[in-house]
């Protein structure tokens, strides 16, 4: 399954009050393991440059389901594939807190 954050990903962004709130979360919630900003610590870097060789798919899958043997958690309670890839699209664009 294709989980790309191209055009068809913008029509279903998530509202300003959630995008807030996701801000909020990638800043506390990642930022508590990739650092702030989000080049590395316990978890990988999150800069732009560090996601470039790596695919849209590959994040989302490591934001839904987590990554096994790491700290990483899933967060397909918390956040739906549309959040998760405005997220991805975020750090993409190179989001600092």
């Amino acid at each position: 399954m294709a989980w790309s954050v191209g055009v068809a990903a913008q029509a279903d962004q998530p509202g300003p009050a959630r995008q807030q709130e996701l801000l909020n979360m990638l800043k506390h919630d990642c930022g508590s393991c990739h650092g702030l900003p989000p080049k590395g610590g316990l978890g990988p870097s999150l800069m732009p440059e560090a996601l470039a060789d790596k695919s849209d798919d590959l994040l989302l899958d490591a934001i839904q389901k987590g990554r096994a043997g790491t700290a990483m958690p899933p967060w397909q309670p918390f956040l739906s594939i549309n959040e998760s890839r405005w997220l991805i699209a975020r750090l993409r664009q190179g989001w600092l807190p």
